[in-house]
């Protein structure tokens, strides 16, 4: 399974995220496919107030303020 994580650097909320993903990861499989949105004009109009988002397959699991059980339950099915 593969996931997109959108971030950018210095944002302690992605940073954070970053870390409860790879908790996740101890637990359920997954690939994360890193985005940094400063890298595309049109990403990053449409992620800036939102990051960290995560996705998968163009669903949003969550953003802002990710935590582990949303996670983990919408990984692990």
């Amino acid at each position: 399974m593969q996931i997109q994580f959108y971030t950018r650097p210095n944002c302690p909320l992605c940073d954070e995220a970053k870390l409860m993903l790879q908790l996740v990861a101890e637990d359920v499989d997954f690939e994360i496919e890193e985005i940094n949105i400063e890298q595309n004009d049109q990403i990053h109009e449409e992620y800036l107030i939102r990051i960290p988002v995560i996705e998968q397959d163009g669903q949003v699991i969550q953003e802002g303020r990710i935590d582990y059980p949303t996670l983990f339950e919408a990984l692990s099915k």
